[in-house]
C-alpha cells in the first residue's frame, strides 16, 4: 500500500487508492515478447500472378477454362473436373484430358503452360483442402491455377 505524504512533515501520512501499474506494464511487456517469438511463422505460399497495368489483349478463341470443384459432403472432399467425379489420385490426368479437350487451338506441348485451371469451391470446404487441390495442381505442371470468386445468392 501506498502512502502521500502531507506538505507538513510525515504525520499525515495517508493511504491512497491509486493502483500501482509498473508492475503490470512489465508483465504485459514480457508476455509480449514471448507471444511475438512464440508465433509461428507462415508456411505456406502461394504465388499470386497480377495483371500488368495495361495488360495486352488475350486470344479468347479456342481457349476454354477447366473447371475444378470441391466440394465437402459429410466430411468427405469431392472433386469434379468439368462436372465428371473423379478421385484425387485421378486428379492431374483428368484436368490434362480435359484441359486438352478445352483447348483445341494450344498444341499439347503448351497446355501445361497456358490452360486455364479454375478452382470452385463454396465456403463450407476447408481452406487447406481448396490449397492443397491447388498446390496438387502446381505439382503436376500447369502454371495458370486460379480460384472462381462467386457473389453469394441468398
Amino acid at each position: 500500500m501506498a502512502g502521500k505524504v502531507s506538505s507538513g512533515g510525515g504525520k499525515g501520512m495517508q493511504p491512497t487508492s491509486e493502483p500501482n501499474v509498473i508492475p503490470f506494464i512489465d508483465i504485459m511487456l514480457v508476455l509480449l515478447i514471448i507471444f511475438m517469438v512464440a508465433a509461428p511463422i507462415p508456411t505456406v505460399d502461394v504465388r499470386v500472378d497480377l495483371p500488368p497495368p495495361n495488360p495486352t489483349p488475350i486470344r479468347i478463341e479456342g481457349l476454354r477454362p477447366t473447371f475444378v470443384e470441391l466440394d465437402d459432403q459429410a466430411g468427405q472432399l469431392v472433386l469434379t473436373v468439368d462436372s465428371q467425379r473423379i478421385e484425387m489420385g485421378q486428379l492431374g490426368a483428368k484436368v490434362l484430358e480435359r484441359a486438352i479437350e478445352n483447348n483445341p487451338a494450344l498444341n499439347v506441348r503448351d497446355i501445361y503452360s497456358e490452360a486455364r485451371i479454375f478452382l470452385r469451391a463454396d465456403q463450407e470446404t476447408a481452406y487447406g483442402n481448396v490449397i492443397g487441390v491447388m498446390s496438387r495442381l502446381q505439382e503436376e505442371g500447369f502454371v495458370k491455377v486460379g480460384i472462381v470468386a462467386e457473389e453469394a445468392q441468398f
